[in-house]
């Protein structure tokens, strides 16, 4: 496949994304007896249309870039019993929520299909020593020991090990092991990457003297790990947000819509096969269904999140000012918030183009 095939297949995931979203907004409305006027799959002028029994219209539109879903009483106040603007809190929570639910769903299940093609995984347990390691001991780490916390952060897998030894910024950490069933802590334990002899070839290598060889097979390892996966994408996200928050990077690195599309191209394109290409590109896919899934779900004006935070707010202003909230001060922030967000995209566009261009 060419980039321009790998190029079409990125929107087209993206496309697929925002219409799994949609969907679960759908299924959960209906699910919960609230009146979906329309469902379309695709944006744009409509090439085929349905009206349900129900009376949903469903249509299909020209453009494979997302979708939509419309519901009675979703932008004010109706006379419909069945509108969502009178369906319980606990309804609306379950349909606002459904979007990213079924987000994150689509995102285990990728990484699924990618793990199933993985002979084995290297499980987190300590089977050797490199020669001159100084971390072995009675009161260090000993063989057979498995890694499950580092600095407060869950290890998943071994590549975890450095990453999160990194982030600790110190030359020590507090780390968890499990051995023979037990917990065991090392806190303040001092542990940095260290000069060691590679028995392969021979030259000098920055490690932190542990083998890890143990393999774990089988179609439930998969899905363990699988699992693993997903929850470390929701990690990422975490930690991503965290790191733009305090500084640690800015806004300027934000990948949007653009560069991501650029990305996937580029894992495609660099993979020595065009089987490999699609895996590697279903596990970015993942990793992004997840992210949208968290993202989503922040309590931020015009998203999901922010709307949940609205309801929760108004359920509180009921409870203690025996006050409804009117819905035309929740249109305004999420039409400012949608006005910021779209700031917010335009910009990191331009960012992506920039880096693009720079090469």
């Amino acid at each position: 496949m060419g980039t321009f095939l790998y190029i079409l297949l990125a929107i087209l995931i993206f496309g697929v994304l925002i219409a799994i979203h949609e969907l679960g907004h759908f299924m959960a409305a209906r699910l919960c007896g609230v009146r979906v006027l329309e469902f379309s799959l695709g944006m744009g002028p409509a090439i085929w249309k349905r009206e349900t029994k129900a009376g949903t219209q469903v249509s299909l539109r020209c453009l494979p870039i997302g979708g939509f879903c419309a519901m009675e009483g979703e932008e004010g106040e109706s006379d419909d019993p069945a509108a969502f603007s009178n369906a319980a809190a606990w309804k609306k929570l379950i349909i606002l929520a459904a979007g990213s639910f079924m987000n994150f769903v689509l995102g285990f299940v990728l990484v699924a299909i990618c793990f199933t093609q993985v002979a084995a995984v290297t499980a987190l347990v300590i089977t050797d020593f490199m020669d001159g390691c100084p971390y072995e001991g009675a009161d260090g780490l000993q063989e057979g020991d498995r890694f499950y916390r580092i600095n407060g952060e869950r290890i998943y897998f071994s590549d975890d090990v450095s990453t999160y030894m990194a982030r600790g910024g110190g030359d020590t950490a507090d780390i968890v092991l499990i051995r023979d069933g037990h917990k065991v802590y090392l806190d303040d334990f001092p542990m940095t990457l260290r000069e060691y002899t590679d028995p392969d070839t021979g030259e000098q290598v920055l490690r932190y003297g542990l083998y890890f060889s143990q393999r774990e097979t089988g179609f439930g390892a998969q899905m363990k790990y699988a699992w693993y996966s997903a929850l470390d994408f929701v990690r990422l996200v975490r930690l991503g947000l965290t790191d733009l928050i305090t500084g640690a990077v800015g806004v300027k690195q934000m990948t949007g819509v653009v560069g991501i599309v650029d990305m996937m191209a580029e894992v495609g394109t660099s993979s020595p096969t065009v089987y490999d290409g699609l895996l590697n590109i279903a596990y970015l896919a993942a990793f992004i269904a997840v992210n949208l899934a968290v993202m989503n779900l922040l309590p931020l004006p015009a998203l999901d999140g922010g709307r949940i935070f609205f309801l929760l707010v108004s359920l509180v202003a009921e409870r203690v000012f025996r006050r409804r909230i009117d819905p035309k001060y929740e249109n305004y922030v999420n039409t400012a918030g949608l006005v910021a967000l779209m700031g917010l995209m335009v910009y990191v566009m331009f960012n992506d183009v920039a880096r693009i261009i720079a090469g």
